[in-house]
């Protein structure tokens, strides 16, 4: 029997139809919906030959699809995830979830209502630097973690984040949220718990002082991005709205009483996370997230700075994200057909939502500690049981 897999939204993202489009396998990509001509183009150029391509969701749901791929802007994961589980689809949803804790529980609430399957992209839950270090600590390498600090160097934020929509907060509630999604799981994962209280500081401190704006309507990222345009000051062409942080500082104390710290930085010359975890028996921490870096552990006392007591080569895959990419989308693949633990998590995306809304909150008002609310104990169960009855 095969499985038809269908794509909403085809932008950068979209190009995970790829990893899931495998006939000899059993799962056939067989159409895209896109309401701009340029994704829609993008689509009929790219996808085999006798893809549905079309503007209209009800459209694509119409082919009766087995599964979608939801890789829309932020702002548009609600409506077509709603109605693809409304359908009977099992639905991949792009991170972050939502751009706001309501959308993310109508989401959960729905899925759980349907019966029909809901994954989200985390892909940073296959990255293996991410599982290297998760491991280190589950084997008790560093003792009880104490604490987890993360500093994200996004060296390419001026072109990724501030010549199209992700600038406009009204269209991405702002990139504590929209890009430390990702971060914010991890962090949540390693400690083994959720933000339960956080505080923010932040400022757009570079990019709000260039008036060089322009509307990008219809290009793509990687039609502007160049690594001559240094230093950040000296970027042109940014979206007419940039009303985002460039800059944040974000504090947490978790369910488990852990400790953590996330900072993020759209116009440092290098790209890359760094990952601290600290124990009750040592400390771990990554140089380079990707092929080519390494994971240091300490576990013995030293008298000053030390080399690592061992070190560990960040494993080598093939595919976009370290190879986390292949990897997630045949977890989803398997999900979507024989149900099923994963290594990504509803609910895990949900307070990864839930931190980086309150604390941007926090961020743009007094930087006072705010409760993340918790998701209802019903929707928890329902989840952590693999979405069965």
């Amino acid at each position: 029997m095969t499985v038809t897999i269908g794509i909403i939204g085809f932008g950068l993202r979209a190009g995970l139809w790829r990893h899931a489009h495998r006939p000899e396998e059993g799962f056939e990509v067989v159409g895209a919906c896109d309401t701009s001509e340029r994704g829609r183009a993008d689509a009929a150029a790219a996808l085999p030959e006798g893809a549905l391509v079309t503007g209209d969701l009800d459209e694509l749901l119409g082919l009766g699809l087995d599964a979608v791929l939801v890789t829309t802007p932020d702002n548009h994961h609600l409506v077509p995830t709603l109605a693809a589980l409304e359908a009977g689809a099992a639905v991949f949803c792009e991170k972050p979830l939502g751009i706001s804790v309501a959308e993310c529980d109508e989401m959960l609430t729905t899925a759980r209502r349907t019966g029909s399957r809901l994954y989200v992209g985390h892909n940073m839950r296959h990255m293996p630097a991410v599982v290297q270090m998760r491991e280190l600590i589950q084997q008790g390498r560093i003792g009880q973690v104490k604490a987890v600090w993360c500093r994200h160097f996004v060296g390419h934020g001026g072109d990724f984040y501030f010549k199209d929509w992700h600038a406009d907060r009204s269209r991405s509630t702002g990139l504590l949220l929209q890009k430390g999604a990702h971060d914010l799981d991890v962090i949540h994962w390693l400690a083994g718990g959720y933000a339960a209280t956080v505080s923010a500081m932040g400022e757009l401190a570079v990019y709000g002082d260039i008036t060089d704006r322009r509307d990008r309507s219809g290009e793509r990222m990687h039609d502007w991005y160049s690594l001559d345009a240094w230093p950040p000051a000296t970027q042109t062409g940014l979206h007419p709205v940039v009303d985002v942080e460039d800059l944040s500082m974000m504090t947490m104390r978790l369910d488990n009483g852990v400790l953590a710290s996330y900072q993020q930085c759209h116009f440092t010359p290098d790209y890359w996370r760094n990952y601290t975890v600290i124990g009750t028996e040592g400390r771990l921490e990554n140089f380079g997230d990707g092929p080519g870096g390494t994971i240091g552990l300490w576990n013995r006392r030293h008298a000053s700075a030390a080399d690592p007591d061992e070190s560990f080569p960040i494993e080598e895959a093939e595919g976009g994200h370290g190879g986390a990419d292949p990897r997630l989308i045949s977890e989803f693949l398997r999900f979507a057909t024989e149900g099923g633990s994963t290594q990504t998590s509803p609910v895990a995306a949900r307070m990864a939502v839930a931190a980086g809304v309150v604390a941007t909150e926090s961020l743009r008002s007094d930087g006072s500690a705010r409760p993340v609310p918790p998701l209802p104990a019903d929707l928890v169960d329902y989840f952590e049981r693999g979405q069965t009855a």
